[in-house]
């Protein structure tokens, strides 16, 4: 086989979809305008929520809905221990005290076991993460919420796809926040989404998202007097979509469903040829989840690590990490690009310090951190590419 470059994602458009992004440049409206309102609609569709609020990125949806929830200076968010640093960043930007929940390994989501021990009296809301495309398991923490009278804001930033009994995540607590970025399925380069079945609560957020405005420019536009200003019962934020990206997006919706089953049927031919391999744990399949396959997230050494998380053994935890780390450069070298899953955000500087944390505080989090590996998944892989990661897995050195 001739040598292959693999990165870890690639975007795929259609040219249609390219071209979709001159119709806004043609009209003259480029933010917040009728591709806005066209990419809203079909999010809505295609996820069963009853409003879609369209934003600069995933960041600035949990962020929104934190503020339009009421979420404020002292006030505590449970997130999980092991997921992107915006989950806990959010809660910060508003003078609120991140709690930090570790993750199950088996899923890399949140332990819901070890949820409710988390709650305070300070504590207001929880923020689940749908991670790599798997749903959490989002039922007990809703009855958990309902319980103590908090709000779930779902962090499904790779959620696109991902379904819980059937039901789309980002639509089970009063809010889902979707992104846009680049390494997702669907892609407008930044961007996010809010869902919310809350009539109310989404009105609010779109004022937010456009300085705390009561009428939208394109509603001001189209109605009885466009030349009067709207008032502002909030001071809100600008954190608008353009009309170029929201193109770009609703352009993608036409084969969402597409797009995910070619993303399912990878991930099922990576589980296939993988199964054999003591070496590495393949992403969870649950009975009633349909992943998204937002990535392919696997554990490295899956048994040795969750001995070495049993025992407290920091030094196999490590020496597990460097030999993760010499195959993931035999990968590279083979012209295939790697990750770690993601990050413990607790390890990360920031909060490491202001919470004086170590990282066995969150032993199934650090042991992510350090021992898990993202394998090229992306819509548009060629067989030749899937071929080559395959068999260079399967011809590991050790």
């Amino acid at each position: 086989m001739s040598y292959l470059n693999v990165p870890i994602a690639r975007t795929n458009l259609t040219e249609a979809e390219i071209q979709s992004v001159l119709d806004p440049l043609r009209t003259g409206w480029l933010v917040q305008g009728p591709k806005v309102k066209e990419f809203e609609d079909k999010w809505s569709q295609f996820t069963g929520s009853k409003n879609s609020i369209a934003v600069t990125s995933c960041t600035s949806a949990l962020h929104l809905s934190l503020a339009a929830l009421g979420f404020g200076p002292g006030d505590e968010a449970i997130v999980p221990a092991f997921t992107w640093v915006s989950t806990a960043n959010v809660v910060e930007h508003l003078g609120g005290r991140v709690i930090f929940c570790d993750i199950d390994l088996e899923t890399f989501n949140l332990d819901v076991t070890k949820l409710e021990e988390k709650i305070t009296g300070k504590t207001k809301a929880i923020l689940p993460v749908h991670l790599f495309g798997l749903a959490a398991n989002i039922e007990p923490i809703i009855n958990l919420a309902k319980k103590h009278g908090l709000w779930v804001i779902e962090d499904a930033a790779c959620g696109f796809g991902s379904r819980y009994h059937g039901q789309h995540v980002g639509t089970f607590g009063d809010t889902g926040c979707f992104s846009f970025h680049p390494r997702k399925a669907i892609t407008t380069g930044e961007g996010g989404m809010i869902t919310t079945n809350d009539d109310a609560l989404a009105e609010r957020l779109r004022r937010l998202r456009d300085h705390g405005a009561a009428m939208s420019d394109l509603q001001r536009h189209l109605g009885a007097q466009p030349y009067l200003l709207a008032d502002h019962p909030d001071a809100g934020y600008n954190q608008r979509m353009t009309d170029m990206q929201a193109a770009l997006g609703a352009s993608q919706m036409n084969r969402a469903a597409n797009i995910i089953s070619e993303r399912q049927s990878i991930a099922a031919e990576y589980d296939k040829e993988f199964s054999a391999l003591e070496w590495l744990s393949t992403p969870a399949n649950i009975e009633n989840y349909e992943h998204g396959y937002q990535s392919y997230p696997c554990l490295f050494s899956p048994e040795e690590v969750k001995n070495a998380v049993k025992l407290a053994d920091f030094q196999q935890i490590s020496e597990i990490k460097s030999a993760r780390n010499n195959w993931m450069n035999q990968l590279l070298a083979s012209g295939i690009s790697t990750r770690p899953a993601t990050h413990a955000v607790h390890m990360l500087n920031f909060y490491e310090k202001k919470y004086h944390l170590k990282p066995e505080d969150y032993p199934n989090a650090w042991a992510a951190n350090d021992c898990s590996i993202s394998l090229p998944l992306f819509h548009g892989i060629t067989e030749n590419e899937m071929a080559h990661v395959i068999q260079s897995v399967k011809d590991r050195v050790k």
